[in-house]
């Protein structure tokens, strides 16, 4: 046993500051959470009068009821839609996360088509492709409950138009993995968007409202004068028995979710079913409820990440590799509920010491097959002269290189700082880990605001010494605050996570869960064999 002896002085004033600030996060996070599921709802009589179900109740109705289900980038688009901060509806009008359907792991997304119709918002088209990457990333079943007006022809972007092919793309892949789509159209899927549905394996249509063709009434007439409605058009009574489109035919929205929930049962996949053994392993020692005070607000302080681990690892036991070379980075071995895990964090900047001790330790971990945790919390690789001649670059490379190359599921968590080369090095979302998550308090940026500001200040004050020309220093503290606003506005969690730069905000407390949900989606997909996957239904 290497348990870690708790620091934490949950009485002080430090603690209790941290604490404050951490819970004042999590409230404004969870009030645009529900801002979204409240816009939404809000079209509840105009569904419910024409015999529709919310996209939410959709969802409920379609999960295991007592299921786990981890909800996804809930705060993606947020002051993109509008740039008013209290009237921004985050989510990207999708809804999308990972749960079990029939006692199947699999990843769900939904239009919520409550919100504009289920139309495009900014960034939904990243959010969806997300979706779908983790689907095909982690070997799972993709589940899709589809109603939406399509793109926004108002905020029309070529851009757009082009990328969102990735989405048709994908369902493609999915099912040439062997990985099954099952879609319920429940409403409108038309011009591209009724690939959504075509590219699907197993389709359920909705009498009377699902609704799929290339082009819609006022596009037909426009294009060619022909005139037909639209359940001559591409109805769920001509799909399901003249075109063949469509495979089941519902009644309604719960006939259509029944359907899909059998779908599901029919198919020979793992039913392990949700959760480990509890027998098999010790919870921390130590209360999550501490977590709230752990993290200064300040990213400038000093703080033990070996507190956090205390907090989230089995028995709180830990055990740490080489804890005097290179101190400031911490690496060693875990468990999660009983899963094996290796973590790597930060109690300061990373230096030439600390990165060849993490280098060896990932190339460990891909030995031994074991899963990687970065906790991010570093405001970057160090700087100096005599860092630069002890190899700073060199080592920081080879960390960067063990972290791309890396073999076994990697698993990000911004908790403090992630600045500079050090959100590379500790495998932030440009390196594409299996998943990635951010506290409420993270910050990431290339640097500080004040640093970068102070940086741009000297390079003005020598260019003007070049040209012999005076500095005017109102000019100058004019650009230096602009630049700190400039960096400051795009650091936070509201910011970065607005951007798709992350999978979502997590409650610190919910770190152990969340880190138990996706441990074990990784090993179900590393333990998932070709031949498990064989029985993908081809629609060619």
């Amino acid at each position: 046993m290497a348990v870690i002896e708790s620091t934490v002085a949950p009485g002080s004033e430090g603690f209790k500051a941290n604490r404050d600030g951490m819970l004042a996060l999590i409230e404004r996070v969870r009030m645009l959470e529900a801002r979204a599921r409240t816009a939404s709802a809000a079209s509840a009589e105009r569904f419910h009068k024409r015999g529709q179900l919310l996209p939410r109740e959709r969802v409920a109705l379609v999960l295991d009821p007592g299921a786990p289900f981890l909800e996804l980038s809930t705060l993606a688009g947020y002051m993109f839609d509008t740039s008013n901060a209290d009237k921004s509806v985050p989510g990207c009008g999708v809804i999308g996360g990972i749960g079990y359907v029939a006692g199947i792991r699999c990843v769900i997304s939904a239009n919520d088509s409550g919100i504009d119709a289920g139309a495009l918002q900014p960034y939904g088209l990243d959010k969806s492709i997300r979706i779908q990457e983790l689907a095909l990333e982690n070997k799972l079943p993709f589940v899709q409950l589809v109603e939406s007006a399509g793109a926004n022809l108002l905020r029309y972007r070529v851009e757009d138009f082009v990328r969102g092919g990735n989405i048709f793309r994908n369902l493609a892949r999915l099912s040439a993995a062997g990985l099954p789509v099952v879609t319920v159209t429940h409403g409108s899927s038309t011009a591209g968007g009724a690939y959504q549905t075509g590219l699907s394996d197993y389709i359920v249509m909705v009498r009377g409202r699902t609704r799929a063709f290339l082009a819609g009434p006022p596009l037909l007439k426009a294009a060619t004068g022909e005139i037909a409605t639209e359940e001559e058009l591409g109805g769920a009574e001509m799909h399901t028995s003249i075109s063949g489109l469509g495979d089941y035919l519902a009644e309604d929205d719960r006939d259509a979710l029944r359907i899909a929930r059998d779908i599901m049962a029919g198919l020979p996949w793992d039913r392990s079913g949700p959760g480990p053994d509890p027998a098999n392993y010790h919870p921390p020692l130590y209360d999550a409820e501490e977590l709230l005070g752990i993290m200064p607000m300040d990213h400038k302080r000093p703080v033990d990440m070996r507190q956090v681990i205390a907090r989230i690892v089995d028995d709180s036991d830990f055990t740490e590799m080489s804890p005097n070379y290179g101190p400031a980075t911490v690496v060693g071995h875990a468990k999660i509920v009983g899963q094996p895990i290796g973590i790597i964090t930060n109690n300061g900047p990373l230096d030439p010491a600390g990165a060849n001790k993490a280098t060896h330790f990932i190339q460990a971990c891909c030995q031994s097959r074991t899963p990687i945790l970065y906790l991010n919390n570093t405001t970057g690789y160090i700087v100096g002269r005599a860092y630069e001649e002890a190899g700073m670059i060199k080592h920081g490379s080879k960390m960067i290189q063990a972290v791309t190359s890396a073999s076994v599921p990697q698993i990000t968590i911004y908790c403090g700082a992630s600045f500079g080369a050090g959100n590379y090095g500790m495998c932030g979302r440009g390196f594409h880990p299996r998943f990635c998550f951010s506290w409420p308090n993270a910050k990431t940026a290339v640097m500080g605001g004040e640093q970068a500001a102070e940086t741009m200040a000297i390079v003005a004050e020598a260019g003007a010494a070049r040209k012999g020309a005076p500095v005017d220093r109102e000019k100058l503290d004019q650009m230096k605050a602009g630049i700190t606003a400039v960096f400051n506005g795009q650091m936070d969690v509201f910011a970065t996570s607005a951007r798709m730069l992350d999978d979502g905000v997590i409650d610190p407390r919910d770190t152990r869960a969340v880190l138990a949900e996706v441990l074990a989606i990784c090993s179900e997909s590393e333990a998932r064999t070709p031949q498990q996957m064989q029985f993908a239904v081809s629609r060619a």
